[in-house]
Order: structure tokens, then C-alpha cells, then sequence
């Protein structure tokens, strides 16, 4: 057991923010019985009481693990790298505010037994010394490595201690060990050499190209010190060579002229017609010319009718004209903002074949043929195992790890913000099921590659698969699925039952002690002990308890990080015909990606700033750990339906000009959701309309999930060329200011070649200054390194003339840097609860704080910067998610996108403060995604008035006149078109487009409401606003997948559109008694009041079908009483207001009201 103490962490609340850096310390403890750790003072411990605990039966595995030097390397590199790696992923790291770091090393991690030799608590060969119960090293396939002819098994800490403290002697034969026997079992096999490390004496260009080494070298790490470039111990650490082979072999002596900053084109490259990875696709001219046109057509009928309203006001009734045209005035400037982002969409189309030819094709820069492609990190969130059921979650990582997409530029990190066991367990058993899933997809092509949808298509499995054992397999795994269902769900009982037999002997022991120490003395109090959560190795759970206690409950808990999957072998590891698994992978590769279980500490009095927080907790522990150049979030219930969805991503963000791409959106596709899609959830119109208008502007808004970003971008730099592509306000000024865009220029080309494509602040002179970065990034100098790093790694290639700020070509294909203890113990560091302090996490790096709706200001801030996105709308969906189908829950889902943008709206993140470098109309579409909400009150009014001019008798203007009817007809007539327009250019249906806008007044007359209410508290009073998960689980109804639509869960959001019906029904009725009534009927007043009213009504039709509940459950009884309640209503109102020109004995014979 031990636990590092690095730089950043402290054993004292007080945490500087400049401490000067120490060496790694080791810090002794043990282990009880109860799961507890016990430290010993590193001044009082002396040599006998040392060797008294280890000579005890409780400690001993004990340990002590000394870094490595250059002076003190036992066995190979490669090796001593590999065995560390194994032990980090059986160990669980624990740690935070006031506590060290903790590597608790597992035996197992589930019940089951875990065979993948990547898999987290793998079972292996015990070691042969006596009194050691180690673990005995192992390669990639798991196989023992065994150091000497006579294959003694012997861990590695027991091989280090022969071979420094025995002569090199095997404990077994007593024959001296041969270091060459060891090399060559273990090599890798590759022959290949490693790229030559950045030396003093290189040009600019070949330090930044050096930058494709990960910064967790030894030799790299700006902790190390400055000095030369020691040639004997690279040669020494990394068995390198020097020539052709290397990532960097300049002909003729260098990579251009006399000049460093300019870069000649290899030949080889301009030899080749370039290919682009994607093309633009306009729409059509006979499509978006008439209806551009059509907009303004539209727009002017509007401005015109506005006029001729405002000048012919209905003196008869002066307040039901007014608040029309005030209604009226702000439906026009609300539909002016929706309209004018959309007259520019396009399309986009990725060209995978392209991407595979430039990134994985043997050329002379990448002989091999390896991946060139960036690293990929994979984030999935989940905060609630009861609200979102872990095996949703398990197949989202399932979907994830057998993704299209190199396996060792791959890296999935689920953040469990609740601290649960459950997410836990359920990982573990997701990760050792996807031994045989993975490689089952990739030998039969599966798609889509979520085994709970997969085994539940509805159409023929069997359809294009060609390999004759497809059948045999299928079944086989079917089973193997069903099997894992079985144990996900049964994962709370056990989890339960295991912790209760755990106190019940903690409890008896207690017991036991208790009297033994009372002796004959009968107990004065009853004996309390701490119900305690246990883990499958018989430890504490160190996050959330079923019984929560102190340090252990959801919003008090250590920071966890748990290895599940290994990062895998750099070269392909197929399965071999001897397998012990029950399907064939004889060529197929097996590896699994890294799959990392992060939970971030939670301590009392800090603000964790819900999912912004512990997303910005993952950008940097994977930064230290994988540090991949792009980041792909997912929410738990959203899965990878389209396995080379990130290829597809890519090729965007790897395409000429694709350095200035902050992300890629992907649309949101929806399982699960009615037939009719009764409650507009598949959102066609948003995310096939505005989503792809605005990717013709500076790019669509980031809506939360599906998206990939660029790292860079998400640590608030700003675009490389930012200068050079100004805003709409910039061009203006640029004319001048000649003299300081000179000084600019000056400026930049003096800072050095690694950081120029690094910038941050709107200061013209501000460049990238690492000594600053600490002060925004936090004091780990493991996370400042990563920076350069991820920035080259994400450049397009330089291989042609026109692509500026490339890398070239070959730079990635090598192998990542294995993980080690120190690490991850960095990691953990990292995702404490004080880390954040004084820095600018959610100010201006990672996800921003301070909103409901965090995924639009994180855009907004992006592109407030002058980045660009891009819509990807891939032929097959990249990915699938469920949505709330039930009505209450959807309501409360539009509540909180409202609350956000009421909140977007009264902060600093408004598009009325937006920098210059934001275009005008994608200012337009922010403007609008803050105001949309504030026509809920508009809306509730204008749903009045038609009511209101059946009760009165009266209309919103004086006489249907000629005039008032043609601009009624145009402004109707317009806006269809505009519809079957959108309609042919987007792809959607005129049943979607109708959904949408009866939900668009179901969720303006409830939830926007709501919102601006919430909304108004929060700025005005300071009253906070709390919202809780959508439930993703389904009814109780087993037999009807559709059984949430029919439940009725009463909400006050309810309250606006029921008022509104009833009063609408109840205006009809009285509208055509008092006109039936009357002597001299007004029947245009009827018609223009009960036109309206049924307007309203067809608006409110679902919502009014979804309080029926399931059809034939409603009572009778219920829909009498309403119809004879309303009639009612309608003869008093007549009986109590009579028309004009009659009496009460005019209406029902002889009868009078009292």
C-alpha cells in the first residue's frame, strides 16, 4: 500500500497556490479488517515495529515502490512500464481536500470473474516466493511473464528485490537471471524505433513537431530541469535509434530554406492531387431563392398590417384592440429573429474513404500504415443509478468501446457524479461483457453496436451477413447478453446483501469487544455501529453509502478513480484459435479502449456547480491520463448508433481550415418516442431546420450532447488566425488600424514556435505565456504540459500548399505513453473540490457556470471568441437517446431549456454584449435563444382574447372588412409556403412541422411561463432554482412500451393551458347562444371569435389528450359532466348578460334569474 505525495497535494486544509515543488515521499500505512487504513507516523516508525506489522498476518502485501532514475533500471523500460500499467488498473485511487492519495489495490472489482487481460482485477498467477501472494507479471494476452528458464513465477516487486538485493539470482533454480532471455519475451515485436526526442539545437520546426511525444516522458517533463539533451540515456531508456524510421527525417538536411518559419512541402505530397475530407452542399436555387424571397414578402405584409392595425383601432372596444396589436407587434419581431438566421442553410458531407487514405495508409512519412488519426476522449455522465438505471448507462459504454475508430486513440471516461457503487459494479461488469461483445461486432460489422437495440431490431438480423458461423454466434451472444442483463439488475440486491453480511460482522466483533472489555459489567448503552457500504474485495466503498454517514453521502466524498480497462497494446491483438472464450476471434482484434470510472470529490460548503462541474472534473483527469486532442460527450442515455460517427467528426475537424472548428454538433435522434410523437420530442424542426441554418452562419449552438470537441477550445483560446477572420465590426476597424495590426504581426512572430498558435484574451499583444497558465489552469504542471501537446496533435495535415499551422504527416503513429501511479494520483489531484479555487474553470475554461443550460453558453462563449461549428447530419444516425414521452415530464424538461435562456438573457452572456468577432446574424440567433421565452406572455393573452370577444360580443377590429381579411390571407398564405419550403430543404414532414407548432403554444402558455417567473426570482431576489433528472426509466405497464405517454402526473404547469381550454369552451358556447339568442345576430363577430378559439384549441389538442389518459380509462361520467357544466355556465352568462334589444323573457320561455 502506499500513496504519492506530489506537488499539488496537500495533508493540510491550507493549500498555497505557488508551492515550490517536492520529490515523490512514501508513505507508509496499513490495512485493517473493517476496510480502514491506518498511517504511521513517518518520524515515531522505527525498524522493529516496522518489522513487527509486516511480519503480521494483516499486512502482508505490503509494499514499497521506489521511482525509477536512470541508474536504476532493473529490467526493460517497455516492461517495468507495462507491469506498472497492470498495477495501476487493479488499483482503486482514492483522494482530496486535506487527505492523501490513496491506491487501494483490488482482487476484484465484481463478483464475477474477470478473463480480459485489460480488465481491472484480472485474474492471474500468484507468485511462487514464499510469503508473497503478488501477482506474476503479464503481456498483453495476459500471458505470466517469466523471467528465467526454469519459468519460477515471481511478481514483479519480488523480481526487483532479486535482482538488486540477490545478485540477480532466481529464487528457483539459483541460477543468475539473463537480461536478454527477459528482453526477448517481452519486446514488443515491432522493431520499430522510437522518434527522437526535441534536443537544444533543433529549429522551430522540428521542436514543435517533437511536441507529439507526450509531455509524461521522463525527459520531456519541464520538472525535470533545463540542461542538454543526454543522447546515451534517451538510447539507454527508449533502445531508440537514429535514422530512417523515426516521425521526423528531414531531407537534405532540413525541412525548408534558410529561413525556419517557412516550411517547404515534401515532394511527395505535391506530387499527389489533394482531395478534400468534406464538401459544402447549397441548397438548391429553385428551393432557397423563393423562399428568401417569400421571408421578405412576409416581412413587409407584416410591417403593412401592423401599420393598418395601429391606424384603425375598434373604438367599440379600445382594450381588446390594444392588447392585439401589442401582441401582435411582438410575434412580428419574435418571427423577424427566428426568420433571419435561416436564410442561409446548407449541407455538409464527410468523405471517409479520403480520411482513411491520409490517416492509415502506408506512406513514405508513416511506413507502417498506423493510425495517424488524434486521440478521442469519450465522456459519459450520469449523476442518479435510480433515475437513470445502470444498464442504460452500460450500454452507452458498450456502444462507445466497440466504436469504428483506432483502439489505442481511444479513451472512454464515465463521471459518476452521484458516487455510486451501483455505477460502479455495473461498469465493471459492462467492461468484462464487452470481452466478447467488441470483438463480436467487429468480426460480423454489427450495427448498431448497443446490444439492447441491436437484439431488438425489427428487422432481419441475418440480412447481409456472409460469414457462416453469423447464426451460431448471434445466439451464442444473445445469451451471453441476456445473462449480463441479469446480473446488472441484480446488482442492488446483491450489493445490498453483501454490505449487510459485512456489518453483521463488524457488528459481532463490536459486540465481542465490547464485553471483553466490560467484562462482567452489563453494557450502559446499546451498541451502535456504522452500516457501511462494501465493495466485492471486502473494503469500504469510499464514495455515496446506501446509509449515508459523514465522508460518505452525495454531496461528501472522496474523489475516485478507477482504471477498468488498461490503455491496450499499440500493435493489434487478435485471438488465437485456442481461446478459452466461447465464440472464435481467431482474427479478430481484441483489444478493448481505456475505460476509466472517475467520481469527483464532493466535500459540504463548495459549490460543485452541478453537470458543468463534473464535466470540466473530466477534461482534466483526462488530460493527464490519455490527454486526447478531442472530446466527444454523450450523455448516459445517449448511445452510438453509427460507429463511424467520429470518423465522420473527424474528417471536419481534420480538413483544410479545420483548426478553426470548435466543435462538431451532431443531431439528436430519439428512441422510444409514440408513433405520433404527441408532444414534438424528436424536435425534427429545431434540429433539422435552425441547426442547419446556422451551420451556414458562424455555426449551430451546442445543445448538450452528441458533440465533439476540440480541447484547445474548451481551455479558452482562441482561434489560430483570429486576426485574420474579423467580425462583422473588426472589418471596420481593420481599415485603421494599418499600424497596429503591423505591431500585432511583430509581436507574434517573437513568440516562440510551440505557443503562437496559442493565444488567450481579446489583447491584441497577449500571446500564450506558460508562466500564467497556472494562475488559469490550476497548479498542475502535469495538466499546463498536456496544453502544446494537444494543440499540435489537433492540426490538419500540411500536405498541401494552402493548409496553414499543419503538423506533418506520420506524427501521431506512435505509441501513447503507458499509465503509472504518479499519474493517476495527479488525476485525482485534479478533480478534488478546492482545485478550481482561483482559477478560471467555468469563467472561461471548460463548461461555464453560472446556467441551467450550460451547453448554450459554453457555445456562445466559443463562438463569442470567433471559433466556427459545424453541423454533421450523417446519412445513418451517429446517435440515438430516449426523451421523456410522458407529459409532465416534458414539460419540465422545456422548463429548464426556458430557465436557461431566461438566465442567458439577464447575464453578461447576452447578445447584445457580444464581441465583435461574432457575425450579425449568429448574434440574431442568440438574441433570440434569450428571448423566446418572454412571448409566453403575449401568447397567454392572445389565447384569451378570442374568449374574451365571445364574451363581450366585440372583436379585435371594428368590421371584417376586405382589408383586414387579404392581410390575414397573405400573412397565412406566406407563412404555409415558408413551411412546404423548410419542409423540401430540410427533409422533415409536414406532420413534424405541425407537431411543433402545436407544442410550441402547449410549452409558451406552461412552461416559458414558469421560467420567466424563475427567472425574474433569480435576478430580481436571488432565489435559486433546482431541477431534478428526467427519469429515463419506463412505466409500470411492461406489455406497452408506450405506458409513460398514458401516465397523469399532476404539475402546476398544467394550470395556464387547462384555464385556457376551458375558458375557450366556454366562450364558443356563449358565443352561439347569445348570437342564436339575439335579435339582430352578429354573426362575422361569431365567426371571427370562434375562428380563433378553434385555433387555439387545435394548438392544445395533445395536451388535452395527453390529461385523458389511456383511451377508455377516462370515465364517462367525466366528459358529461364537463359538457353539462359548460352549458350551464353558457345559459347563465346569457341569462345574467342578455344580448342587446332583448329581455329575459326572451331566452327559455317564461323564465326569469332572481
Amino acid at each position: 500500500m502506499f500513496k504519492p505525495s506530489r506537488s499539488n497535494l496537500s495533508d493540510s486544509s491550507d493549500i498555497p497556490t505557488g508551492r515550490p515543488m517536492h520529490p515523490p515521499t512514501v508513505t507508509f500505512a496499513r490495512r485493517t479488517s473493517s476496510g480502514r487504513y491506518v498511517n504511521y507516523p513517518r518520524d515515531n516508525l522505527s525498524r522493529d515495529d516496522l518489522e513487527s506489522e509486516i511480519g503480521s498476518v494483516e499486512f502482508m502485501n505490503y509494499t514499497v515502490h521506489i521511482p525509477p532514475t536512470p541508474d536504476n533500471q532493473p529490467m526493460d523500460p517497455s516492461i517495468s512500464q507495462k507491469v506498472e500499467e497492470q498495477y495501476v488498473s487493479n488499483s482503486l485511487f482514492t483522494g482530496g481536500f486535506n487527505s492523501a492519495t490513496r491506491a487501494h489495490l483490488m482482487d476484484k472489482v465484481t463478483e464475477s470473474e474477470a478473463s480480459h487481460p485489460q480488465m481491472a482485477g484480472a485474474k492471474g498467477s500468484s507468485c511462487a516466493v514464499l510469503g508473497c501472494d503478488g501477482k506474476v507479471m503479464s503481456d498483453e494476452r495476459g500471458i505470466d511473464i517469466l523471467p528465467c528458464e526454469c519459468d519460477f513465477k515471481i511478481c514483479r516487486d519480488c523480481y526487483i528485490d532479486a535482482v538488486k538485493s540477490g545478485d540477480a539470482i532466481c529464487p528457483g533454480c539459483k541460477e543468475p537471471y539473463k537480461q536478454t532471455d527477459l528482453d526477448e519475451k517481452a519486446g514488443d515485436g515491432t522493431g520499430r524505433p522510437l522518434p527522437l526526442p526535441p534536443t537544444a539545437g533543433m529549429s522551430k520546426m522540428e521542436r514543435r513537431l517533437s511536441l507529439m511525444k507526450s509531455t509524461k516522458s521522463g525527459f520531456m517533463r519541464s520538472r525535470t530541469g533545463g540542461g542538454e539533451f543526454d543522447h546515451n540515456r534517451w538510447l539507454f531508456e527508449t533502445k531508440g535509434t537514429y535514422g530512417y524510421g523515426n516521425a521526423i527525417w528531414p531531407k537534405d538536411g532540413g525541412f525548408g530554406n534558410d529561413n525556419d518559419d517557412e516550411v517547404r512541402e515534401p515532394t511527395e505530397f505535391l506530387s499527389k492531387p489533394w482531395r478534400p475530407l468534406t464538401r459544402k452542399l447549397k441548397i438548391p436555387a429553385a428551393v432557397i431563392s423563393p423562399y428568401r424571397l417569400l421571408a421578405f414578402v412576409r416581412l413587409a405584409a407584416l410591417a403593412l398590417f401592423l401599420m393598418w392595425r395601429i391606424k384603425h383601432p375598434n373604438t367599440d372596444a379600445p382594450w381588446l384592440w390594444g392588447m392585439s396589436v401589442v401582441c401582435e407587434i411582438w410575434f412580428a419581431f419574435s418571427w423577424v429573429l427566428d426568420q433571419l438566421p435561416k436564410l442561409n442553410p446548407v449541407s455538409r458531407i464527410a468523405d471517409l474513404n479520403v480520411l482513411k487514405e491520409k490517416f492509415e495508409m502506408p506512406g513514405p512519412n508513416n511506413p507502417t500504415g498506423k493510425s495517424d488519426l488524434p486521440g478521442v476522449d469519450i465522456f459519459v455522465s450520469t449523476a442518479d443509478p435510480e433515475k437513470e438505471p445502470p444498464l442504460v448507462t452500460a450500454n452507452t459504454i458498450l456502444s462507445i468501446l466497440a466504436v469504428d475508430y483506432p483502439v489505442e486513440k481511444l479513451s472512454c471516461y464515465v463521471s459518476d457524479d452521484g458516487g455510486a457503487l451501483l455505477t460502479f459494479e455495473a461498469m465493471a461488469e459492462a467492461a468484462s461483457f464487452a470481452n466478447l461483445w467488441v470483438p463480436f461486432c467487429r468480426k460480423h460489422d454489427i450495427e448498431p453496436r448497443n446490444p439492447e437495440s441491436y437484439f431488438n431490431l425489427r428487422r432481419d438480423p441475418y440480412k447481409n451477413k456472409v460469414r457462416q458461423d453469423f447464426v451460431k454466434d448471434r445466439r451464442r451472444m444473445k445469451r451471453e447478453y441476456d445473462e449480463f442483463k441479469v446480473r446488472i439488475n441484480g446488482l442492488p440486491d446483491s450489493i445490498r446483501r453483501r454490505s449487510d453480511a459485512y456489518n453483521a460482522r463488524e457488528e459481532i466483533k463490536a459486540l465481542k469487544l465490547q464485553r471483553e472489555q466490560a467484562g462482567d459489567e452489563l453494557p450502559r448503552e446499546p451498541l451502535k455501529v456504522q452500516k457501511a457500504t462494501w465493495m466485492a474485495d471486502g473494503a469500504h466503498w469510499p464514495g455515496t453509502w446506501l446509509h449515508a454517514a459523514a465522508e460518505h453521502s452525495k454531496g461528501d466524498h472522496a474523489g475516485i478513480i478507477q482504471v477498468m480497462l488498461k490503455p491496450p497494446s499499440d500493435e493489434p491483438l487478435n485471438g488465437t484459435a485456442g481461446d478459452t472464450t466461447t465464440l472464435e476471434f481467431a482474427d479478430v482484434d481484441i483489444r478493448l479502449p481505456l475505460l476509466v470510472y472517475v467520481s469527483r470529490e464532493k466535500r459540504p460548503g463548495y459549490d460543485h456547480n452541478k453537470k458543468a462541474g463534473a464535466m470540466n472534473a473530466l477534461v482534466r483527469a483526462s488530460a493527464i491520463m490519455s490527454n486526447g486532442t478531442f472530446i466527444l460527450n454523450l450523455d448516459c442515455d445517449h448511445y452510438i448508433y453509427n460507429s463511424q460517427a467520429i470518423r465522420e467528426g473527424m474528417c471536419f475537424m481534420m480538413d483544410r481550415g479545420g483548426d478553426r472548428i470548435c466543435y462538431v454538433q451532431f443531431p439528436q435522434r430519439f428512441e422510444g418516442i409514440d408513433p405520433s410523437d404527441r408532444y414534438a420530442n424528436h424536435n425534427t424542426v429545431f434540429f433539422d431546420v435552425n441547426m442547419r441554418a446556422l451551420d451556414g452562419l458562424q455555426g449551430p449552438v451546442y445543445v448538450g450532447t452528441g458533440c465533439l470537441f476540440r480541447r484547445i477550445a474548451l481551455y479558452g483560446f482562441d482561434p489560430p488566425r483570429s486576426k485574420e477572420h474579423p467580425g462583422f465590426c473588426d472589418s471596420f476597424c481593420c481599415c485603421f488600424g494599418n499600424r497596429r495590426k503591423n505591431k500585432r504581426i511583430t509581436a507574434a512572430a517573437s513568440l516562440p514556435e510551440e505557443t503562437r498558435s496559442l493565444r488567450m484574451g481579446d489583447s491584441d499583444d497577449e500571446g500564450m505565456n506558460l508562466s500564467v497558465l497556472p494562475k488559469r489552469f490550476g497548479n498542475s504542471s502535469f495538466l499546463v504540459d498536456s496544453i502544446p501537446v494537444a494543440e499540435f496533435q489537433g492540426r490538419p495535415l500540411a500536405d498541401h500548399p494552402s493548409i496553414k499551422n499543419g503538423r506533418p504527416p506520420g506524427a501521431l503513429a506512435i505509441p501513447r505513453e503507458l499509465l503509472d501511479a504518479p499519474t493517476v494520483a495527479e488525476a485525482i489531484s485534479v478533480i478534488s473540490c478546492w482545485y478550481e479555487d482561483k482559477t478560471e474553470w467555468g469563467g472561461r475554461i471548460g463548461w461555464i457556470y453560472g446556467s441551467v443550460t450550460e451547453d448554450v453558453v459554453t457555445g456562445y462563449r466559443m463562438h463569442n471568441r470567433g471559433w466556427k461549428s459545424v453541423y454533421c447530419v450523417t446519412k445513418r444516425d451517429a446517435f440515438r437517446g430516449t426523451a421523456p414521452i410522458n407529459l409532465t415530464d416534458r414539460l419540465h424538461q422545456v422548463l429548464r431549456w426556458a430557465t436557461g435562456s431566461v438566465e442567458i438573457f439577464f447575464s453578461r452572456n447576452n447578445a447584445f454584449l457580444a464581441s465583435p468577432r461574432m457575425k450579425l446574424l449568429q448574434r440574431i440567433a442568440y438574441l433570440n435563444v434569450g428571448i423566446y421565452p418572454f412571448t409566453s406572455f403575449f401568447l397567454i393573452v392572445y389565447c384569451f382574447l378570442p374568449a374574451f370577444s365571445l364574451f363581450s360580443g366585440q372583436f379585435i377590429v371594428q368590421t371584417l372588412n376586405i382589408t383586414f381579411l387579404v392581410y390575414l390571407l397573405i400573412i397565412s398564405l406566406t407563412l404555409c409556403l415558408l413551411a412546404l419550403l423548410e419542409i423540401k430543404w430540410s427533409g422533415i414532414t409536414l406532420e413534424e412541422w405541425w407537431r411543433n407548432e402545436q407544442f410550441w403554444l402547449i410549452g409558451g402558455t406552461s412552461a416559458h411561463l414558469a421560467a420567466v417567473l424563475q427567472g425574474l426570482l433569480k435576478v430580481i431576489a436571488g432565489i435559486e432554482i433546482s431541477f431534478t433528472l428526467t427519469s429515463k426509466s419506463a412505466g409500470d405497464d411492461n406489455d406497452d412500451e408506450f405506458a409513460d405517454l398514458y401516465i397523469i402526473k399532476w404539475t402546476s404547469l398544467m394550470i395556464p393551458p387547462i384555464v385556457i381550454i376551458m375558458v375557450n369552451l366556454i366562450g364558443i358556447a356563449v358565443g352561439f347562444s347569445r348570437t342564436i339568442y339575439s335579435t339582430i345576430p352578429q354573426w362575422s363577430r361569431l365567426l371571427g371569435g370562434v375562428f380563433f378559439s378553434f385555433w387555439v384549441l387545435a394548438h392544445l389538442y395533445p395536451f388535452a389528450k395527453g390529461l385523458m389518459g389511456r383511451r377508455g380509462r377516462t370515465p364517462t361520467i367525466v366528459y358529461v359532466w364537463s359538457g353539462l357544466i359548460a352549458i350551464t355556465i353558457s345559459l347563465l352568462w346569457v341569462a345574467i348578460k342578455p344580448p342587446s334589444g332583448s329581455t329575459n323573457s326572451d331566452i327559455g320561455g317564461s323564465f326569469s334569474f332572481p
